[in-house]
């Protein structure tokens, strides 16, 4: 998508934000964000083949990026405007943005989440001062009460990422990277509706050409919830009928128009990643970086874990991958990670039909532990539509150690003549 600029000139200085933008809402929020830390993750490096970091934004204040360019925004309203207080809606990390930005700023702040919003996210909103109401089964359709809201009342509608002061805000990020590593030669991110990727584009883009360096940019998106690529390809803003993904903090179904003017200039490519990969890499960074990580701020390792890299001919030296948020709701999680396990082939659910005679079950288990898999939960059952009198369904759930293991436990379960049908 980019090209590279030529000697002296900065890449997209017509555009909407520029560094000095950037490196200001960077003054505004020192004392108010803390600076999050860079990982490196060796066992990420080398599947990639290259030295990777992550940039740990999942350890931000209130649980991820969000609270930067909320934060910048609201900072520069005018005495008369914060008298009117602000209104902002969101999944929940906009949400508590928001309303953090606003308690530090003495601001009320009525936030608009969908119905159907994890309770932490929801919880963590209001334990911020902000008040909240529930419309809408999206984001989508909470915004456009938000908005509504803010037209009737006077409030200042605080836009999650089309507008200039939160994508400078976000792309303090881009800033903190290039001190952090700064050796770095790609970063990869998350997409909603583009907030985020925008500012970090600029950031990390002009101050390389100052440099004299360039740094590769890429997006990643759920492949379900993908509005870039047709966006992209059009060369304009393409809505989506519908979005659908676990990773609700990327669930946008219109990128924001002025970040995608920045996104189509400066961002050299844009991926999507499956569910499957998403919910591995959040298993990923539990097990091998010990970060919790919420499935929007994952999409980054996902991407990398799943080859986009490669499959773009791309063979870097130096990555960077954001993290962007870590607000996760435990429930979630626990499905997340079962998820990811099966996706994996570590955790396998067979169901199988056997006699109903003393013993049967006994053989089974002897059959599975002699394989050293390990069985976390049975379902037996005599009745059913399918079972015959003298017939039991039974239905087991096991840790394994990977595909070779899951495909051995089958075999060894065939070879005495049982029939087993994966569940998941």
């Amino acid at each position: 998508m980019t090209q590279a600029p030529t000697a002296g000139q900065l890449p997209g200085t017509h555009l909407s934000v520029q560094l000095e933008d950037i490196a200001e809402a960077q003054e505004l929020l020192r004392g108010v964000i803390v600076d999050t830390p860079m990982e490196h993750s060796r066992a990420l490096g080398r599947q990639v083949g290259a030295t990777v970091h992550l940039k740990a934004e999942n350890l931000q204040r209130a649980g991820s990026f969000k609270v930067r360019g909320a934060y910048v925004r609201m900072s520069r309203l005018s005495e008369e405007e914060k008298t009117r207080g602000v209104v902002a809606a969101s999944a929940g990390n906009h949400a508590q943005g928001v309303a953090l930005a606003a308690k530090k700023l003495g601001i009320k702040a009525t936030i608009y989440m969908p119905r159907g919003v994890a309770l932490p996210k929801l919880a963590a909103t209001r334990d911020h001062g902000a008040e909240v109401v529930l419309h809408g089964s999206n984001v989508d359709e909470a915004l456009a009460e938000a908005q509504r809201s803010a037209t009737e009342t006077g409030a200042v509608f605080i836009h999650p990422f089309n507008n200039t002061d939160v994508v400078a805000g976000q792309g303090t990020i881009g800033l903190e990277i290039l001190q952090q590593q700064p050796d770095v030669d790609t970063v990869i991110m998350g997409i909603g509706g583009g907030g985020l990727l925008a500012g970090c584009a600029v950031a990390l883009k002009q101050e390389a050409a100052r440099l004299g360096r360039q740094i590769r940019i890429i997006g990643v998106q759920a492949e379900n919830a993908a509005a870039y690529p047709p966006s992209l390809a059009a060369d304009a803003v393409v809505p989506l009928d519908a979005v659908r993904t676990i990773a609700d903090g990327i669930a946008v179904g219109r990128p924001g128009e002025i970040p995608f003017e920045i996104i189509k200039e400066l961002v050299d490519d844009v991926v999507t990643v499956s569910e499957d990969a998403i919910a591995r890499a959040i298993i990923f960074l539990l097990e091998r970086s010990k970060l919790v990580v919420e499935p929007a701020g994952a999409v980054s390792v996902a991407a990398l874990m799943e080859g986009k890299l490669h499959d773009l001919g791309v063979d870097p030296k130096s990555v960077v991958a954001v993290l962007s948020g870590g607000n996760i709701d435990p429930m979630l999680m626990l499905r997340v990670i079962q998820h990811g396990l099966s996706a994996a082939d570590r955790f396998l659910t067979v169901r199988m039909m056997l006699k109903d005679r003393p013993g049967e079950l006994a053989i089974i288990s002897k059959i599975i532990a002699d394989t050293d898999a390990n069985v976390i939960g049975v379902d037996h059952s005599r009745i059913g539509g399918q079972l015959s009198m003298g017939d039991v369904s039974i239905e087991i759930n096991m840790e394994t150690k990977g595909k070779e293991h899951s495909a051995l436990v089958l075999n060894s379960l065939r070879s005495v003549g049982y029939e087993p049908v994966i569940v998941h």
